[in-house]
């Protein structure tokens, strides 16, 4: 079969909940701790237990290991300073609504997790957990009294919905000065028009392209291939690549010769849902790859009986890429820690706090 015809657009919010969080280091790359000694033409200008280094767009044989969750941390650090510095002067903290419908166990956990990163920052979380056959009625009216709630700042409804229920509508009906998923069309409207700048920019997507500039990868000039054209993460993933001024090319499931045409690019971001998808021979030597899929594959040797993995197979592209996301511990910890900035950003908005 082939390899234009065996994946589809990764459309699950699973993966897909940032603003600008600008305290850059910006030629310091995030990696795991590793034996990989670094390019002879990269030396490294800094030595910290946090293994920070230089990244450099080389033919190395390994990838360097980008950590989501070291990023992740560091932001949530910041969010945390600002949150306080917030409250001490006028008073005022976040305050992030979710609204979940049914009673889906990774739904569930998502919430649960999002509930926890809120209570570690010191954003206030609230929630609204209704029945799988309730009405959208009753969606929307919880969505309308957070709409008018001023201790709120973000609203956040859990996707998938139950099948009865109209997706758009209920999005749609975020305020969009709350939209902190960025998922309203006015947003992404907004993101998609030069001279425009959305209130928020879809998590995920904003998250990839905030692990880009925190490892130092100059995105300008550069030739950036996206799999994958959900609304949620490829096509808004797209859009701020070219606001970056990369030449970018989407390939999606009626792409012809997508091997070609990945192996083309300085940045590869994908987002297709198809487990190991993603070859080492599609990768250009010393790429940067950001890998957004989470696929559960059978693994007997683990005790839940599986073992997640992205899009890319990690073990033939670490070889030839310069730099990589691992998953998991890669773009997941930088989605929820971009939910928690917008909240945030929200929040000094709506009070005029800068």
């Amino acid at each position: 079969m082939a390899a234009s015809t065996i994946f589809s657009d990764c459309s699950s919010s699973a993966t897909a909940r940032l603003l600008p969080f600008r305290k850059i280091r910006s030629s310091a790359l995030f990696f795991r701790h590793s034996s990989i000694s670094l390019h002879p033409t990269a030396p490294s200008h800094r030595k910290s237990s946090s293994a920070i280094v230089p990244l450099a767009m080389t033919t190395e044989t390994s990838a360097k290991v980008i950590d989501g969750k070291l990023v992740s941390k560091q932001i949530r650090d910041e969010i945390t300073s600002e949150i306080s510095r917030m409250k001490d002067a006028i008073g005022v903290v976040p305050g992030l609504a979710v609204i979940l419908v049914g009673a889906r166990k990774d739904s569930q956990t998502y919430v649960r997790n999002k509930k926890k990163a809120c209570e570690a920052v010191g954003i206030t979380s609230y929630e609204v957990h209704l029945p799988e056959d309730c009405t959208e009625e009753e969606v929307l009216k919880s969505i309308l009294g957070f709409n008018k709630d001023p201790s709120v700042h973000g609203i956040l409804v859990q996707l998938p919905l139950p099948r009865h229920m109209n997706e758009e509508n209920i999005l749609n009906a975020v305020c969009i000065e709350k939209d902190v998923d960025g998922f309203h069309p006015l947003n992404v409207g907004r993101l998609a028009m030069r001279g425009r700048e959305p209130l928020f920019v879809p998590c995920t997507p904003k998250g990839c392209i905030e692990l880009l500039h925190r490892c130092g990868v100059d995105i300008k000039g550069k030739r950036a291939v996206v799999i994958g054209r959900s609304n949620i993460v490829g096509m808004p993933a797209a859009l701020l690549l070219q606001r970056q001024n990369a030449t970018v090319t989407i390939v999606h499931s009626y792409t012809n010769n997508p091997e070609e045409i990945t192996r083309q690019a300085d940045i590869v971001i994908s987002a297709a849902g198809v487990a190991n998808m993603v070859r080492g021979d599609w990768i250009k030597p010393g790429a940067v790859v950001i890998d957004v899929g989470i696929n559960p594959v059978d693994d007997s040797e683990s005790p839940r009986g599986y073992r997640l993995v992205g899009d890319v197979c990690y073990e033939e592209a670490c070889k030839v890429a310069s730099a990589i996301t691992p998953v998991p511990g890669g773009v997941g910890p930088m989605t929820i820690a971009m939910l928690l900035s917008n909240t945030l950003h929200s929040a000094k908005t709506l009070h005029n706090f800068k």
